[in-house]
């Protein structure tokens, strides 16, 4: 009797190892590698473990999701770089860095195109949106949504921001992107591209003396801790474009393809909640250590009228068409 329960819980031992070894193969179905620049106590950084368990949980086990936080694999370019060769196959990479693979994907970085929150989700998740993601089909990426991290404002170790003149012959860091240094060229700074990691270390030895980030970025990098101006300027929304290679999406069979897309939304929710929760602990917490300032609406008209150029040199890059049709969801007149 007591040889027959025990061949019995052998048996059923064998079936558990035997399905848990089934569990195991199916982990390795599909494995994909996640990267991107941000350390993961940044509201994206988080937002990426959370999209990682829940694709991990809803496939049953059938895709790993491998993230690999702080540019281990190299800067956004490079991250571009090795998505589109397959190298890497996810990552949410900044729009405005997107634009050296893609021109029409700088038109979200246009300064002080979009100054609000419900613009913005308007703008990015709705149809045209949509339309500015496609334009990555011919890159070998599939745009799958908009991660975001908040409105972008300045810091600077010269003089507090209150309009466009006081930018003058400022070293601003900006990110590897030419919608970017175009900007802070037509507003008289001196632009400076430099990748992320190293933004820290430039301020802190002199080599550049202001950037621009959301809050989340300044603080987690701790950039507050370099510089003596914050200037909440508003003037450029931070997207970051979800992306993933083509060939890794094709892979997937249509229900998994379901759970990752709708795991890419949660992410992307995740993350701007995330943003809008820190963005008034952050502030309370650097006041003190950095002198803040808010732009007055007279100082914005101002900013606004001294950016037209840069809409002026980039519209035919990001289409007419495109920038018409994101004039009109934001209501400016054409």
């Amino acid at each position: 009797m007591m040889k027959s329960k025990l061949n019995k819980l052998s048996l059923v031992a064998a079936i558990a190892a035997a399905s848990f070894g089934m569990s195991q193969a199916q982990a390795a179905e599909y494995t994909f590698s996640f990267a991107h620049v941000l350390i993961e106590d940044t509201p994206n950084g988080q937002a990426a473990l959370r999209f990682k368990e829940e694709v991990e949980e809803k496939s049953d086990g059938r895709i790993e999701i491998d993230v690999l936080p702080a540019a281990q694999v190299g800067g956004d370019v490079e991250i571009i770089e090795q998505i589109q060769m397959g190298l890497v196959d996810i990552g949410i990479p900044p729009t405005a860095t997107l634009g050296n693979f893609e021109p029409r994907m700088q038109i979200l970085d246009l300064p002080f195109l979009i100054d609000d929150y419900d613009t913005m989700v308007k703008v990015l998740d709705g149809e045209v949106g949509r339309e500015i993601l496609d334009t990555l089909n011919d890159d070998n990426m599939y745009g799958v949504n908009f991660w975001g991290a908040g409105f972008r404002h300045m810091t600077n170790n010269i003089r507090p921001i209150q309009g466009p003149e006081d930018l003058e012959a400022i070293r601003m860091r900006t990110m590897q992107a030419p919608i970017i240094i175009s900007t802070y060229e037509n507003l008289d700074a001196n632009a400076t591209a430099m990748a992320f990691t190293e933004v820290y270390n430039g301020l802190q030895q002199g080599v550049v003396e202001g950037q621009e980030n959301p809050l989340a970025n300044i603080y987690t990098m701790r950039f507050h801790e370099v510089q003596d101006y914050l200037s909440l300027t508003n003037h450029a929304y931070h997207a970051y474009a979800a992306v993933i290679n083509q060939d890794s999406w094709d892979s997937l069979p249509e229900d998994l393809q379901d759970v990752m897309l709708e795991a890419f939304d949660n992410g992307r929710d995740t993350s701007r909640e995330l943003t809008l929760e820190d963005e008034d602990r952050i502030l309370a917490d650097i006041e003190g250590e950095i002198e803040i300032n808010e732009i007055t609406s007279e100082a914005r008209e101002a900013f606004i009228e001294a950016s037209l150029p840069v809409h002026e040199e980039y519209e035919e890059i990001v289409t007419t068409d495109l920038l018409h049709k994101v004039y009109d969801e934001v209501g400016i007149e054409y």
